[in-house]
């Protein structure tokens, strides 16, 4: 008889396992590839050079694991049930460092955490990173646009700074065709700051080599 009063407290307990259930779609998380070819252009042996990818910056509400899109008044959100596998910071910077290693163009290519000194400094400042629907486009165009500065370690002077970017159309407005044109985008936008960066050290170096006595000019940020 004192057992009985255990049998409503079981049955709560097992409505409450109930109610936790939850019927909604898991989040799929997807990737990006760096791009497969590096259109460098040049061909013989690396630069006697080394780089390192600074901590990578993004703009604000860009720097989230969420797929961004804006809708045609301006307004941001992103995809529900989706996501990067890391932030947007977190995801171009290894992309870049994965992408400059396989240019070929230099002796080694580091990324922010590495203990070793570098050469070269590259600072990337992620300014679009989303899917953009326009004037209330049936479909978005994914926008890919990294502002980039490189510089010497030695003495912190900037001898470039430049923009890498891209675009991509999506064929239709499903979640699938939209993370391909992200892939596309952004491995265009990467392969571009491969080689205005790898141009730049290469400009510097000459520089330095036809006059090694002249003061290096610095440009100012």
């Amino acid at each position: 008889m004192r057992a009985l009063p255990a049998l409503p407290l079981l049955c709560l307990l097992s409505g409450c396992a109930g109610l936790l259930h939850s019927s909604a779609p898991r989040e799929q998380t997807y990737y990006l590839r760096a791009p497969q070819k590096i259109t460098d252009g040049t061909t013989g042996a690396p630069m006697s050079a080394s780089l390192r990818v600074g901590h990578v910056g993004a703009a604000p509400g860009l720097d989230t694991p969420h797929i961004m899109l804006v809708r045609a008044d301006h307004r941001m959100d992103f995809y529900a049930g989706s996501r990067w596998p890391a932030p947007v910071a977190e995801l171009i910077d290894a992309l870049a460092v994965e992408t400059l290693r396989a240019s070929g163009a230099w002796s080694s290519v580091q990324d922010s955490t590495s203990p070793f000194p570098s050469d070269y400094l590259l600072l990337i400042m992620v300014r679009r990173f989303e899917a953009d629907y326009g004037a209330g486009a049936a479909a978005p165009v994914v926008q890919v646009t990294l502002d980039c500065i490189v510089g010497r370690r030695e003495g912190r002077d900037v001898i470039a700074t430049f923009v890498a970017s891209s675009s991509a159309p999506v064929g239709a407005n499903r979640l699938g065709e939209v993370v391909a044109a992200f892939e596309q985008a952004s491995a265009a936008a990467l392969d571009s700051l491969a080689q205005q960066a790898a141009q730049a050290v290469r400009v510097d170096l000459q520089r330095a080599s036809q006059n090694p006595e002249a003061p290096e000019a610095s440009i100012k940020r």
